[in-house]
């Protein structure tokens, strides 16, 4: 049941976002609310200077944008924006995608998925009891089916009517289960008050007594009163929808009055009865007028139905109303007491319950009770056996258990249900009743004997008739546990067809795990509903959405309400289980653009399911807007902890670290030529810069120490942006026109975020935060000095392909600018004697007493001069590892322990995996770095990527995408990054560069005869012992050098011998 986080659901495409509504927010709870309705907050959308831009130009886009015509990116586009608007297209489509379109607007209409959130919020924020939860839920099903229903306007075609009904449909079923849920687990228990007993106690207080301490009793009659409660609510909602209610068809002329008519014409039939009184049918064997008992039929139908919605006074009212109070006086005997065994009809009956006290005191207590029930069992065989109506047999049968006779009108599943529960709920009461008889429990040996025949063992009924042996007569008709009256629902040969069809309902068989306290089997069922099928080893939605969003609110309801009552294997069970059905709900609403849902069920999760899952995300929606990332980022900061904690929840500290670490490993890619892979390196860096943005959104005020928050997103911000800065100045030492597009991505992004926490960041006495911030700066001026060359570059390569005969003055003069430009920027940056470039103000020095190891890891690609790249293969491995070990004294290999490993890469066979480590001694690794090279590790790596190692093929350089090191124990455990070594490997091979290009942009001055003013101060700032920039040369470098100075040379001779030139 593992879960492949990798692979991107297909049913659910996250990467279509042609259905997402433009401007949709998701707002913060309000702390002082019940319910945390997500409201927009014009204050907190735009925190952030790239949402409002965002914002701007989307606006911009909705006017310029025709209708029907092509929706095109304004010139204020964005890079990243691009991809997300790329998306949106409109004009002519296939019908197909218009269908389904269509549907998601309708989709998009349903706001269930965000009131349930919003009220799962109030829940675990402990704003709403989860009790009260329960029945909130089963409102907004309700009123969504009603909406969907009969609130909408439009009419639908027919496929669509259809559709609607079903979704309705499955609402109002969910409503049910959330009822009968509430019934179960949510009601409590009850006791019974001191001011409702009576001595000497009653039949009734009696049964009320033992239901509430029966377990087996009060399961049925919570069971009655949720099926009952559902009736009522059908009925209502019927009456709110169609104005009607069951029994205003009825005539208000009397009884019978077709018969009445028709005697008073004098007519006579010997199958007709020749009097009124209720009683004649049956004393003189004969029928009333078929219209007359169809009139009959029809109020009892109703009868029956507000029996089954547990109506009772309503329905003697109703048989008072047609003219017939004897049958109102039949349904409710003892001057209408109410006899149902709960603690409400016990209240309602109130100083009423004297008078059955009076009654039992002189007849003997249960005796009035017996009787009537003798007599319902009576009337309800003798209307059946005389093909009587088949609703007037099932009201008496109802209130005797009757249950071959309830049975034969139960048509749907819940009346079934209804049917027998009720009737099991009466035999057990009146078992009880039968004990408190003194001297008659002989009669029957033990109940629970009689309890365990099989219908098949002897006909109970045939044992002594009449009242004094009741409830024999009924008792083979009952079930004998609550699982085998389930199993009655399922067989056909004893419900009707519909009912026993309906038991292989979804929700049907949630219902009846529920009644069992099967919540395992109940799990494993929803999951196997929604989870794909076995032999697809994806992670993808599968079933019906409004089934996972249930199912994912029903485990976590179910694990605050059981929290204190589970066992092992129980919690073992619903946190594995349950967690991969939330997993499922929350990746559901994150395919449908609800990405500011998901924080809410994403902190139910366990640590690493709440981590995978944002990873996930996050990763996928790398791409998106501005705005779809600002949700995410505000749904995880909203509803984790910012840092971890011992309640084993996921933290965003965890999410932001492993996103950021999972940015930074190469992907592998298919390459169509050698050079391909060096270029593709080059366009991953976005990938990793673009990885910042998450770090870069301002937290909102209502999170716990929102300032502090926001302080240490800079902070990490920062740390990593210099991370990546020190990669990216490896592989964009290429003098070419193109910047590198990584770097300028993650200035771009830190530049807001910044400059509101500037005065905050120089004002901190922390020295890690201070040097981070000067790093920072260095590479941005580094950054700086970079693009000013490549500009130059730019414009000098475009002015080489025109005749000089044909270049303007202003082109030349613009070259000759932003040359100056390039070496007023580097020299700037060269001369920085107060604080030399990336050299940090205090060294972190390591002292330890055992030995202390530096290790460097690098990823690179080994490239030919021309730019293809090498493919790797092991001969060549072990060539590099030597030509490495070539690169350092002998002495120093034996005296350092240096160990070069060099294997392929397993993330991507066209890179090598370079692995160095040595044992640290003073000034490299321990003590201060005067030197600040990097020591042996950077100067070995160095040597590879500045592509001169003597042992191997000349002109081959290792293009470094990956770069980390690292101290370490004697048996290789790793303690700690060694920055230094990074940081002296990027001045050794950044240094040279920019004095390289200073060169070059020099040598292009004085050809066009227009020499720089510094180029003698550049000379000698190399070969100054201050600067000490000459042992960072290699001799390749040198040698360049020293040629670019030659052809200085020669230009300067050729302009002083030719003045006029």
């Amino acid at each position: 049941m593992d879960v492949d986080m990798e692979a991107s659901p297909s049913y659910y495409d996250p990467e279509d976002l042609r259905s997402r509504e433009r401007f949709r927010r998701y707002g913060k709870r309000h702390p002082g609310s019940s319910v945390s309705p997500h409201e927009d907050h014009s204050a907190s959308k735009f925190r952030n200077a790239a949402l409002l831009f965002e914002k701007i130009k989307d606006e911009i886009d909705m006017y310029e944008s025709p209708i029907g015509g092509t929706h095109h990116d304004g010139p204020g586009a964005s890079m990243v924006g691009s991809y997300a608007d790329s998306v949106h297209r409109r004009g002519s489509e296939s019908l197909k995608v218009c269908k389904e379109e269509e549907h998601e607007q309708i989709e998009s209409a349903d706001t269930t998925f965000k009131l349930f959130a919003s009220l799962l919020d109030s829940g675990v924020q402990g704003l709403m009891d989860f009790p009260d939860l329960i029945l909130r839920f089963e409102s907004a099903c309700r009123s969504a089916s009603e909406s969907i229903r009969f609130g909408a306007n439009e009419r639908y075609r027919v496929v669509e009517d259809k559709l609607m009904r079903q979704k309705a449909r499955f609402l109002l079923d969910e409503a049910a289960t959330w009822s009968l849920l509430w019934y179960l687990y949510g009601k409590g228990n009850e006791e019974l008050p001191d001011d409702l007993i009576l001595l000497p106690t009653t039949s009734h207080l009696d049964a009320c007594q033992f239901v509430l301490r029966d377990y087996t009793a009060q399961l049925c009659l919570r069971i009655v009163q949720w099926l009952e409660g559902l009736a009522s609510k059908a009925l209502d909602l019927e009456n709110k929808v169609n104005g009607s209610h069951v029994g205003t068809h009825l005539p208000s002329s009397g009884v019978w009055q077709h018969t009445q008519r028709y005697l008073k014409r004098g007519a006579s039939n010997p199958k007709t009865i020749k009097h009124l009184d209720f009683d004649a049918p049956t004393r003189e064997h004969t029928q009333q007028l078929p219209d007359d008992k169809k009139q009959d039929e029809s109020l009892l139908e109703d009868v029956w139905t507000l029996l089954q919605a547990g109506r009772l006074e309503e329905a003697c009212n109703l048989c008072r109303s047609a003219g017939q109070p004897w049958r109102a006086a039949s349904l409710c005997p003892f001057g209408g007491l109410d006899f149902s065994p709960s603690l409400e009809a016990l209240e309602k009956n109130g100083k009423n319950r004297r008078m059955l006290q009076a009654i039992e005191l002189e007849s003997g207590i249960g005796h009035q009770w017996r009787l009537w029930k003798w007599a319902s069992y009576c009337a309800s065989e003798k209307i059946a056996e005389h093909d009587g109506g088949k609703y007037e047999s099932a009201v008496y049968a109802a209130q005797c258990s009757n249950l071959k006779r309830l049975l034969s009108v139960c048509t749907d599943w819940e009346s079934a249900c209804w049917a027998m529960a009720k009737s099991w709920l009466d035999v057990q009461v009146d078992i009880q009743i039968a004990r408190l008889r003194p001297g008659r429990l002989d009669q029957f040996k033990s109940f629970e004997e009689a309890i365990e025949r099989s219908p098949g063992q002897g006909d109970l009924a045939s044992q002594p008739s009449g009242p004094d042996s009741w409830p024999l007569h009924v008792l083979n008709q009952q079930p004998m546990n609550l699982s085998s009256l389930l199993q009655k629902l399922h067989s056909s040969d004893t419900v009707h067809e519909a009912v026993a069809r309906a038991c292989k309902e979804q929700q049907r068989q949630i219902e009846m795990n529920l009644m069992l306290g099967d919540i395992p089997h109940l799990l494993d069922l929803i999951f196997t509903w929604i989870s794909p099928p076995e032999d697809e080893n994806v992670f993808r939605p599968h079933g019906d959405p409004q089934m996972m969003r249930f199912g994912a609110h029903l485990v976590l309801v179910l694990r605050y309400l059981l929290a204190d009552q589970m066992t092992d294997t129980f919690r073992d069970k619903i946190m594995t289980v349950g967690d991969f059905i939330i997993n499922m709900y929350a990746m559901f609403l994150f395919t449908k653009q609800h990405e500011e849902l998901v924080g809410i069920y994403a902190s139910q999760l366990a640590r690493h399911r709440c981590v995978d899952l944002f990873v996930h995300m996050m990763e996928l929606r790398l791409n998106s807007s501005v705005h779809v990332k600002y949700k995410i980022f505000i749904s995880a900061i909203e509803y984790l902890p910012f840092s971890p904690q011992e309640d084993s929840k996921g933290s965003f500290e965890e999410i932001i670290e492993r996103i950021l670490s999972r940015s930074r490993e190469i992907n592998a890619g298919k390459h169509e030529k050698s050079s391909d892979v060096a270029e593709q390196h080059r366009l991953q860096s976005l990938h990793k810069a673009m990885i910042i943005q998450w770090l870069c959104f301002t937290p909102p005020s209502t999170i716990i120490d929102a300032k502090a928050v926001a302080e240490k997103l800079v902070l990490r911000a920062l740390k990593h942006s210099n991370l990546l800065f020190r990669e990216f100045a490896l592989i964009s030492m290429w003098r070419v026109p193109a910047v590198p597009i990584g770097a300028h991505t993650v200035l771009s992004l830190l530049a807001e975020p910044l400059k509101q926490q500037t005065e905050i960041l120089f004002s901190t006495e922390d020295q890690e935060v201070s040097e981070n911030l000067r790093e920072f700066q260095d590479w941005s001026e580094y950054y700086s000095c970079d693009a000013k060359y490549r500009n130059w570059l730019k414009i000098q390569l475009a002015n080489a392909e025109v005749s000089p005969d044909e270049i303007s003055h202003d082109e030349n003069q613009r070259e000759v600018t932003a040359a100056r430009e390039t070496l007023e920027s580097s020299f700037l940056l060269l001369q920085r004697k107060d604080n030399p470039w990336l050299i940090p103000t205090q060294d972190h020095l390591h002292e330890s007493v055992e030995p202390v190891y530096l290790e460097l890891h690098a990823t690179a690609a080994l490239c030919l001069p021309s730019g293809e790249c090498m493919t790797p293969d092991a001969t060549l491995c072990t060539t590099l590892a030597s030509a490495l070990y070539s690169s350092a004294r002998e002495e120093e290999v034996l005296h350092r322990e240096l160990m070069v490993n060099v294997a392929i890469s397993l993330r991507d066979s066209s890179c090598i995996e370079v692995a160095l480590r040595c044992l640290a001694v003073e000034g490299d690794g321990l003590g201060p770095h005067d030197l600040n090279d990097g020591g042996i590790l950077a100067n070995v790596l160095a040597a590879g990527f500045k592509g001169e190692l003597t042992r191997f093929q000349a002109g081959v350089t290792m293009e470094i995408s990956g770069l980390d090191a690292w101290y370490s124990t004697s048996d290789g455990s790793l303690e700690g990054a060694s920055t230094y070594i990074v940081r002296g490997l990027c001045r050794k091979c950044c240094i040279p560069e920019i004095i390289l290009r200073c060169m070059q942009v020099s040598v292009s001055l004085m050809e066009s005869g227009n020499p720089p003013e510094r180029h003698h101060e550049l000379i000698e700032m190399v070969t100054s012992l201050e600067t000490d920039f000459l042992h960072l040369f290699s001799q390749d470098q040198l040698q360049e050098f020293m040629l670019f100075e030659r052809e200085y040379s020669i230009y300067e001779m050729d302009i002083e011998e030719s003045p006029n030139r």
